[in-house]
């Protein structure tokens, strides 16, 4: 059965008026040398028609752009292809497409982030939305909020868990990248890399010298399709533990 939103007729879309549509919000950033600029839409596209099949849902067409990507979580605007928005565009831009959705009767809304920079503006348009529309439901959650610690202890098995911010172009997307997209994956491309310090402070304009050349703030190495792959199927069951009990 078809489910995603873009490849549906308005008589089609028109069968799901009941079901929970799932909103998946990515960003357009450097992700090293080996991985795509599309990780993060990649990732949180793929999760939401794993998640989609699971509880009859239909899947929203993916929002590319994120917010700003920071040094140490991201690497930054110092890399080409990395294109941000402001908080205030991606904040009206998850607004108006939300609200397009209840104005078409969905009273079920799911967004799935998958840019580490995102979710404060998505939380702020969806709070606003949910003050004018009292009778709609919406779930945001963050694909790296929903994984057990068994998985993680089966991902990092090798390699020390840096912290989320760090796990950039690391094991967890790369592997999750090589599941889902396995044909925009360079792996002879890739190198052992990472950051020397991590600033407990923000500095503007940031320096240059604080994110490695390469923009891997971490190592990707013992990353496999095997592993995405585990993280794809725990991250689905907790999303869908979560749909269930709210929806």
């Amino acid at each position: 059965m078809e489910r995603r939103i873009q490849a549906m007729t308005w008589k089609d879309f028109e069968r799901f008026k009941d079901a929970a549509v799932i909103v998946p919000i990515g960003s357009t950033e450097q992700h090293g040398p080996h991985l795509p600029l599309s990780v993060d839409a990649i990732i949180s596209t793929g999760l939401a028609e794993m998640i989609a099949e699971k509880i009859n849902g239909i899947v929203a067409p993916t929002i590319h752009y994120g917010y700003k990507s920071a040094p140490l979580s991201g690497g930054g605007p110092i890399f080409p292809g990395t294109i941000d928005l402001n908080g205030i565009t991606l904040m009206s831009l998850v607004k108006d497409v939300l609200e397009e959705f209840i104005r078409d009767g969905m009273k079920k809304i799911l967004v799935v982030n998958g840019h580490y920079e995102n979710e404060a503006f998505i939380l702020e348009a969806i709070d606003l939305l949910s003050r004018q529309y009292p009778d709609v439901k919406f779930v945001e959650a963050s694909w790296w909020d929903q994984i057990s610690e068994e998985a993680m202890a089966k991902v990092f098995d090798k390699v020390e868990f840096p912290g989320w911010a760090l796990e950039h172009a690391a094991i967890a997307e790369t592997s999750l990248t090589l599941y889902f997209a396995p044909e925009l994956v360079h792996m002879d491309r890739l190198v052992e890399d990472g950051v020397k310090e991590v600033l407990t402070y923000h500095v503007y304009p940031a320096p240059k010298e604080i994110v490695p050349e390469t923009g891997l703030l971490a190592t990707a190495r013992t990353s496999s399709a095997e592993k995405g792959k585990l993280l794809a199927e725990d991250i689905t069951k907790n999303y869908v533990k979560v749909a269930l009990k709210e929806f």
